[in-house]
């Protein structure tokens, strides 16, 4: 039943997404390039690379040498992700486009763009160093095999509508992720492939709504859906729903925020605006400036303080002590939604 109300929803806000893209494009110009530097980011620190808060925008943003290794997967994403919204649905989802994603968010390291050469199962690693096997994929042998398999169903499913597109979206997305073709990367390119597939199928909001931030932020349920769909998939007995409704929420909470931020924003700044005060509601807990840095990459903290001070005139937020450090919290329900 959720499936279906999930398929709805979805349904009527891509029947309005041009409705909001022909409304303000300023405010889309806004919000593509948040967009654009919050997957790269995100998409990345969900698998460990992080790169230093000031140098987000010269990474991303500008042509600044790069320092180190993870800089340049982040960038590399970063190209990934233009490459998709310059090409959109006339990317097609092949094998050699797939491993072009994946060459570029992998860089200049030796295996980008092939597929593993040696087995690899999925590891967990506890804090106290134990560890345990929590997936076995595809043996390195059988994975061109599985990838062309892949390829070939996702066609064939778009072709004679086997259930509703999305629904073969998420299922392609999580089939990726267990056959698990690359060496590393991964994760990265099965985010890639749910906004290309999206885009095929008239869904554009990842181009101004960061999927890849809001898979982040709702990372522990990620992987526990993934966990429970992965469950027996080697027999074919495994469970697909769970991580199925996991890829259609995502998407249901994206163009919620698209609908309020294209209606709420008054002006490229004010768009800035809206980003530090939506990161601000999403805090049930104490924050600090750094949060919020994180939370609005590319924002600067002279911009997120001057926007903590109007919120702290208006009654909307207090802060609770002194220094750059200092936690802030919501006061009550005040900074709500429209």
């Amino acid at each position: 039943m959720i499936t279906s109300w999930y398929l709805a929803d979805l349904g009527e806000a891509r029947g309005r997404q041009e409705l909001f893209t022909k409304q303000a494009p300023q405010r889309l110009k806004v919000l593509r390039e948040h967009a654009l530097i919050e997957s790269a980011v995100s998409s990345n620190r969900i698998e460990g690379v992080t790169v230093d808060q000031t140098r987000i925008k010269p990474v991303l943003l500008g042509r600044a040498h790069l320092r180190d290794r993870d800089e340049e997967e982040v960038r590399g994403y970063r190209d990934a992700l233009k490459l998709l919204h310059e090409q959109g649905a006339k990317l097609l989802v092949t094998e050699k486009n797939i491993r072009e994603l994946h060459r570029l968010t992998r860089g200049e390291i030796w295996d980008a763009g092939k597929y593993k050469d040696k087995d690899g199962d999925i590891v967990e690693k506890y804090p106290d160093g134990r560890s345990r096997i929590r997936f076995k994929t595809v043996t390195a042998a059988k994975t061109p095999q599985a990838m062309t398999e892949l390829v070939d169903l996702w066609g064939q499913s778009i072709r004679e509508r086997w259930v509703h597109p999305l629904i073969t979206v998420a299922a392609f997305n999580l089939d990726f992720l267990c056959i698990h073709p690359f060496r590393d990367g991964n994760g990265r390119v099965s985010r890639l492939m749910l906004l290309n597939q999206c885009y095929h199928l008239g869904y554009e909001v990842g181009k101004y709504i960061s999927i890849e931030r809001l898979i982040e932020q709702n990372k522990v349920r990620y992987y526990e859906t993934l966990e429970q769909s992965s469950h027996k998939w080697h027999e074919g007995k495994h469970d697909p729903w769970p991580y199925i409704n996991y890829v259609l929420f995502i998407l249901k909470e994206a163009y919620k925020e698209f609908e309020e931020r294209v209606g709420q924003i008054k002006s490229p700044r004010g768009a800035k605006t809206e980003l530090i005060e939506s990161a601000v509601r999403s805090y049930d807990r104490e924050f600090t400036v750094s949060d919020l840095e994180r939370a609005c990459p590319g924002t600067s903290r002279d911009m997120i303080r001057r926007v903590l001070r109007d919120l702290q005139k208006a009654g909307k937020v207090e802060c609770l002590g002194r220094g750059p450090g200092a936690p802030w919290r919501r006061k009550g329900n005040t900074l709500k939604r429209g």
